[in-house]
């Protein structure tokens, strides 16, 4: 099953046939715990259950359920999208067990989809809220965060705290896997992007450092250039992302736009397939990104997983 998905909001709504959420900065995942066993999936369907051994206990949270949630990395009590990083791509369960040491994380559960082999999709959301509540989930790396009846108010704290944004559901709405819905609406405070990266240059006068990556959107016409990258890749975060870079390499550029000369010139162009989420300040005229950082490779999105606004 694929999660339901939220619609980018103009405008937080008000009244009662609304609930509020924080927006957090992590990784959306689906927790199936059936008969003792416990089966991790991210947004594109693949099992991540060994990257997050500190979940295991969540086995024992019942005899027969589904969560929906989003794992994150805190780091001063802030969710790390950079920290997760670390976390989202490994499959070797040594290794991950020494990083749930270092970089541990934490399941925020927000949805509860199954119950005892009852489908909860259908029911309301204000009804899989108190079923999910009265779980009374036991300590663990994981909670259920509290929701907020003023979406306004709880912006202003998400932007004093330093948090992603604000997430606002109608409590009347069913879960539509797989879909996007406007019965759920974001509202990031701090703009974050998924794009698809379809070239890197290295730094320069440098014959190894990373220096910067092209990426663009998908939209009806093709992979649309969107900017080169460049904040966000020195030190060894630029060597392991070379590292995955480099079996995509290719011959011809994957943009179905023309990439400026003086990005294009020295580009290494690549198969379009690898994601990777990227800070802005905003869009010029020009479609191009204004002052972008690189924050880490999305693992759990592929290009098809993306709108055609370049959001996942």
């Amino acid at each position: 099953m694929r999660p339901m998905l939220a619609t980018p909001g103009r405008r937080i709504p008000t009244g009662a046939e609304w609930v509020h959420e924080v927006k957090w900065d992590g990784m959306r995942i689906l927790a199936d715990v059936h008969g003792g066993r416990l089966q991790l999936s991210s947004r594109n369907e693949n099992d991540v259950t060994v990257s997050f051994p500190e979940l295991a206990g969540l086995a024992q949270a019942g005899d027969d359920l589904l969560l929906d949630g989003e794992v994150v990395a805190l780091h001063d009590g802030v969710p790390s999208f950079q920290a997760l990083a670390e976390r989202m791509h490994v499959q070797d369960a040594r290794r991950a067990q020494r990083l749930a040491a270092t970089v541990p994380v934490t399941y925020m559960v927000f949805d509860l989809l199954r119950l005892d082999a009852e489908d909860l999709t259908p029911r309301p959301l204000s009804r899989r809220r108190e079923l999910l509540e009265s779980l009374a989930l036991g300590p663990g790396a994981w909670r259920v965060p509290p929701v907020y009846d003023d979406g306004e108010l709880l912006a202003d704290a998400a932007r004093q705290q330093h948090l992603e944004g604000v997430v606002s559901k109608r409590v009347a709405s069913r879960y539509f896997p797989g879909r996007r819905s406007s019965d759920w609406l974001k509202f990031p405070v701090r703009p974050s992007f998924s794009f698809v990266v379809g070239g890197w240059r290295l730094e320069t006068d440098s014959a190894s450092r990373l220096g910067a990556l092209l990426v663009g959107a998908p939209t009806s016409s093709g992979l649309s250039y969107r900017g080169k990258v460049g904040s966000g890749l020195a030190g060894r975060t630029g060597q392991a992302l070379l590292e995955q870079l480099a079996p995509l390499a290719t011959d011809g550029s994957p943009f179905c736009d023309e990439v400026p000369r003086a990005d294009a010139l020295g580009t290494t162009w690549l198969r379009p397939e690898l994601v990777v989420d990227v800070e802005a300040l905003g869009v010029t005229r020009g479609g191009r990104l204004r002052q972008p950082a690189y924050r880490g490779v999305r693992t759990d999105l592929s290009p098809h997983d993306l709108t055609l606004d370049g959001e996942g």
